[in-house]
């Protein structure tokens, strides 16, 4: 089949491309002139494990172009897909419909047969309603259908998500868009993945609903954390109990500084909104948000007792900058608000981050960056895990901490353990949701014991 994918964005490539894998002929169309010739030359402009190679093989294969030319994409195309971005609005917490809207009316006069508009897009309840609307105003002569069909990949293991998914979700107004949906994704019908065939407005929702939830289960393990540190308890181990359980499951239960990236937040906020403006607020959304934001108020607390509340002058590296590892994608990362929040009060900041340096310069102004945790570390009154990229799971905490001024270490992802630091000469270090506090400053610490 011949696909057009509207938007070459981190679901639109990824989609694309492994459309492309699939056997379709792909055309990803985006208005950005350099990011389709760096896309042209091989290069992904995201980072995603495995994307670069899955691109280069299609495109060598013939399946898979890209272009500024929307009207040729779209001539002939059995599908469209709609991948632009639905930020959230400044002012009210909607998800900002422009970029659709606009796709929608480009994608009408350039139809020349039938074909399945399909909003890939995360998009608020009655958008595919709206999109068809305004395609038929544009365009009355139009032939088609449109098909919600929302994505579900993780940053990180977008790849793998695609081609072994949970599920695949298709909102559908007939059987004649349905029967083009289901061509397009037989390769994994094939194969027995389960393909929920719904309306548009079911589909719509299952999107917000889902990562709703699973904002819920972060957020919810949390505040449990902050709990477990005033009772004695060990969030790991209620984890550990609580995912033992098959109702609940393990995913999603780790404590930490709260969740980030391009989906949870946008989406919590957009349901929220979407739940005021139908009269039925969002109660528990609405407390995932707010206890959300204080989580991560509470890792820069954290941070501070730790250094007895004197932080101005003392030199801090953060080791982890994007929101989760395996990704660059800065939006929404803990440690936009940690590390302003330090500055602030005025500690110098060291960085370090195998992926997202680039993007989080721009966004953390002030900010000395590094390529190596031991080079951030040397003479540091503190370090700062807010990332648990691989590489600094296997650290050699007793080379870090004897470069350091003063060795103090606040883990918030619980890679370690106070037994692992103070066995390598840590005098203080502070985790989330565990008594698991080392408190030496003013005692001899052995380095070897």
């Amino acid at each position: 089949m011949k696909i057009a994918m509207i938007g070459t964005g981190y679901v639109g490539l990824v989609s694309g491309v492994c459309f492309s894998d699939f056997g379709h002929d792909v055309i990803c169309v985006d208005k950005n002139p350099d990011k389709i010739e760096m896309l042209r030359a091989g290069k992904v402009p995201i980072y995603e494990p495995g994307l670069d190679m899955l691109m280069i093989k299609n495109v060598e294969a013939g399946r898979l172009s890209f272009t500024e030319d929307l009207k040729a994409a779209v001539d002939g195309a059995d599908a469209v897909f709609i991948a632009v971005g639905t930020p959230t609005r400044r002012g009210d917490g909607h998800a900002d419909l422009t970029y659709v809207m606009a796709a929608a009316e480009e994608i009408a006069h350039a139809l020349t047969g039938y074909a399945v508009v399909v909003t890939k897009s995360t998009v608020p309840v009655g958008t595919n309603r709206q999109v068809k609307e305004a395609i038929a105003r544009a365009n009355p002569a139009a032939d088609f259908d449109v098909a919600s069909n929302p994505e579900f990949l993780r940053e990180g293991a977008a790849i793998d998500d695609f081609m072994r998914p949970d599920r695949i979700v298709v909102g559908v107004q007939n059987e004649r868009a349905a029967e083009v949906m289901s061509e397009i994704y037989r390769p994994l019908y094939l194969r027995d993945f389960p393909i929920l065939t719904t309306d548009l407005e079911s589909a719509e929702m299952i999107k917000y609903a889902a990562n709703a939830f699973l904002a819920t289960k972060i957020t919810f393990i949390n505040e449990i954390a902050a709990l477990c540190e005033r009772t004695g308890a060990d969030v790991k181990l209620v984890s550990q109990g609580m995912g033992l359980d098959g109702r609940i499951g393990n995913k999603f239960l780790h404590a930490g500084p709260g969740y980030g990236g391009s989906c949870f937040p946008k989406d919590t906020r957009a349901l929220a909104r979407i739940g005021q403006d139908y009269g039925l607020p969002m109660q528990i959304t609405e407390t995932v948000i707010k206890v959300n934001e204080e989580t991560r108020r509470r890792m820069v607390d954290k941070v501070v007792d730790m250094l007895d509340g004197r932080i101005a002058g003392k030199t801090i590296a953060v080791l982890g900058v994007t929101f989760k590892p395996n990704t660059d994608d800065m939006r929404e990362a803990p440690s936009l608000t940690v590390i302003p929040a330090l500055i602030g009060a005025g500690a110098k900041v060291r960085a370090v981050d195998p992926q997202g340096h680039r993007e989080a310069a721009e966004l953390l102004p002030g900010v000395q960056w590094h390529d190596d945790a031991y080079k951030a570390a040397q003479k540091a009154d503190a370090v700062v895990i807010l990332t648990e990229w691989n590489e600094f799971r296997a650290l050699d905490l007793k080379r870090l901490a004897r470069r350091m001024n003063f060795p103090a270490l606040a883990d918030l992802r619980n890679i370690y353990s106070a037994r692992d630091a103070r066995r390598a000469g840590f005098q203080r270090y502070v985790s989330v949701g565990r008594s698991d506090v080392i408190d030496d400053s003013n005692a001899d610490v052995d380095a070897a014991e």
